[in-house]
């Protein structure tokens, strides 16, 4: 099982949440890092030393970019799941079956994996 994070989850670490912090630092320790989109990290940097928290974090998750092939294919899952944000598409994209999402919005990542018909926990956070 991984953690697929969208924003929310980030988010929330970066506000002092230190539920998710603390699962989040669980799962590096126990070499399960998380997954995430390298445009997650874009919607929650805004640098300074206010972030050192989520710095830490995010050297323990593995962080995927963007290419156009995968950008076709969320595209394609976009129009299936009737959404429309590239950002949840690729965070429901990089998970696999087994796994975990946290997620602030939990109703379009349940749609986007839905229209991928992949059996992945969705945890609101």
């Amino acid at each position: 099982m991984t953690l697929a994070l969208d924003a929310g989850a980030l988010i929330a670490v970066d506000r002092g949440d230190d539920s998710v912090a603390s699962v989040l630092r669980r799962e590096t320790l126990q070499r399960r890092p998380p997954v995430t989109s390298s445009a997650v990290v874009a919607q929650v940097w805004r640098g300074g030393p206010h972030q050192a928290v989520l710095a830490r974090i995010l050297d323990g998750v593995r962080v995927r970019s963007l290419t156009p092939e995968i950008g076709r294919e969320l595209g394609a899952l976009l129009g299936r799941s009737g959404t429309a944000d590239v950002v949840d598409a690729h965070v429901a994209w990089l998970a696999v079956r087994g796994d975990v999402v946290l997620t602030s919005d939990p109703g379009d990542l349940t749609r986007l994996l839905g229209a991928r018909q992949v059996e992945v926990a969705v945890r609101k956070v």
